[in-house]
């Protein structure tokens, strides 16, 4: 969250007082606001009010191009950058965005999110949804098919399909986030944070650009649907369409939580003379260096054809040894296998491991305990027998 210039982190320090002093006046104001909001009816004279509120509390909204905002078009298509992206865009335009995550209740209410009452799946969301949008008098829908928050400045997360099956027409809106001194959005950060530090900065500035309603092509399916869309999003934006999901984002950050405990891991529950020794060949390798050495052991163990240089390097991308693996087995890594005498100082891989090796990849021979058959047998019986072992081999493989 912090700066990592010397001259900006410098400027935060002499600047904090007056920031606590700005977050604190700003709590007082910010119930006033909220209590304002609530009070008055939805209409053009309650945003006006309550966007002149806000720009006291340091929130200021500006638009480009309102006039492409199409009043026929019933639902809006917009990146996510924090946690208060619905209320911003409320600011402007009528507009309600449904609770996907948290409990019901008042904190949701309060949040400005449209409860529906729907818990199950995501169908039954669509349906509810689809509901809702029939009955012309009810607000658009604002949706966020990335369904997690970035910092809108690298790329897009992959658009859930679900919001492209309510209707035909959606009208993408660009959302940029900018605030000095501190960073706009951090994962992992409660929403209760993401307002303190929103109060503690002298001003964040949200820039929210229409772009023309998109229509569905002739027999074109939701997943085409949502990918055009979300190409739009990104071009307009100058960022990147990934198709990393919100759950691959949710996983990398498990992951980064389980790396940042493991150096301090053994220090406070081995003792001196517990801890695993360090091989001589590594000593003075950096602690990064040895991590990903053991990691590409490991991976060589399960598939000793590979070269070891091509396992680090994939290893220093994915941090992974499942991932590295499954790159490796789909063919997503070209290499020339080794022979058998480059691995001999290595472990020899168990019978499950080579056989599920020798099943996933079938173009490369890996010794197990009962040679493979070559050609086709021509007895049921010993065909059925190799089709059980290989379906064994499989489930070692997964338990493991």
């Amino acid at each position: 969250r912090f700066p990592t210039d010397g001259f900006l982190l410098l400027a935060l320090l002499l600047y904090a007082p007056v920031g606590l002093c700005l977050l604190v006046l700003r709590l007082f104001i910010g119930v006033h606001v909220f209590l304002v909001s609530c009070a008055l009816p939805d209409s053009v004279l309650r945003r006006f009010i309550v966007r002149v509120m806000c720009s006291v509390l340091g929130l200021f909204v500006r638009q480009s191009d309102p006039r492409l905002r199409d009043v026929n078009v019933r639902v809006y298509i917009a990146n996510h950058v924090t946690q208060f992206d619905h209320n911003v865009i409320n600011l402007l335009t009528s507009c309600n965005t449904p609770a996907l995550n948290g409990a019901p209740g008042f904190i949701c209410w309060s949040r400005g999110f449209m409860e529906l009452g729907v818990t199950g799946s995501r169908a039954e969301l669509v349906d509810s949804l689809k509901v809702y949008s029939s009955h012309r008098g009810n607000p658009p829908l604002l949706l966020f098919p990335e369904e997690a928050a970035t910092n809108g400045r690298a790329g897009l997360l992959r658009f859930s399909s679900w919001p492209f099956s309510i209707l035909d027409v959606v009208q993408p809106v660009a959302l940029q986030v900018q605030r000095p001194l501190i960073t706009v959005s951090v994962a992992d950060s409660s929403w209760i944070t993401e307002l303190l530090w929103t109060f503690f900065v002298p001003f964040t500035v949200y820039q929210v650009r229409w772009m023309p309603s998109v229509p569905r092509r002739a027999e074109e399916l939701s997943e085409d649907f949502a990918l055009r869309v979300q190409e739009l999003l990104a071009m307009e934006l100058g960022v990147v369409s990934t198709r990393l999901t919100a759950a691959d984002k949710a996983e990398h950050m498990k992951r980064l939580r389980h790396t940042s405990l493991l150096p301090f891991a053994p220090a406070s529950s081995q003792p001196l003379a517990a801890r695993p020794r360090m091989p001589s060949s590594l000593a003075g390798v950096a602690p990064e260096d040895v991590r990903i050495t053991a990691m590409a052991q490991r991976v060589k163990e399960v598939l000793p054809h590979v070269p070891l240089e091509v396992i680090r390097r994939d290893l220093a991308q994915t941090t992974c040894v499942d991932t590295t693996i499954a790159n490796l087995l789909e063919g997503r890594i070209p290499f020339f296998p080794e022979s058998k005498e480059a691995g001999t100082d290595l472990r020899a891989p168990s019978t499950s491991q080579a056989a599920a090796a020798s099943g996933i990849q079938g173009s490369i021979a890996v010794p197990s305990s009962k040679p493979a058959t070559k050609q086709f047998a021509k007895s049921p019986v010993e065909r059925h027998l190799s089709l059980q072992e290989r379906k064994q081999a499989l489930y070692d493989y997964a338990r493991r």
